[in-house]
């Protein structure tokens, strides 16, 4: 796990935001995520029910608003407004949100393709 804030980042005119710490070429899936207070996100998510939560690539946590913890391999870090983390292949990871101000995270991969959305020919 890696832990950047925004101002971290280079400014770029190409290629996407985060290429310098989140490897592949375009930004291929992700989503904009708002937790409920106290929640924790992939929650027996694991084979069979069980509470486990990984990835064969990286994945990047931009906090944008609230603050709580990320488990990772079951140990908590704080996080808060302007964080961003880079979850390494393989790490069990979960957001907790904290109850008195909720996180709202963008989440992101990347990999040597574009979206489908943004492939000739689709």
């Amino acid at each position: 796990m890696k832990k950047l804030r925004l101002s971290d980042l280079q400014n770029k005119t190409s290629g996407h935001i985060l290429q310098d710490v989140l490897p592949g070429d375009y930004l291929s899936s992700g989503g904009l995520s708002f937790a409920k207070r106290g929640e924790r996100s992939h929650t027996n998510d694991g084979p069979d029910g069980r509470d486990y939560h990984v990835h064969g690539d990286c994945e990047a946590f931009i906090i944008m608003q609230g603050s709580g913890t990320l488990e990772i391999n079951g140990e908590h870090m704080p996080v808060t407004t302007g964080d961003i983390f880079i979850v390494e292949p393989g790490e069990d990871h979960h957001l907790n949100s904290s109850e008195d101000d909720p996180i709202v995270t963008v989440w992101c991969h990347a990999g040597m393709n574009r979206h489908k959305n943004q492939q000739q020919g689709e």
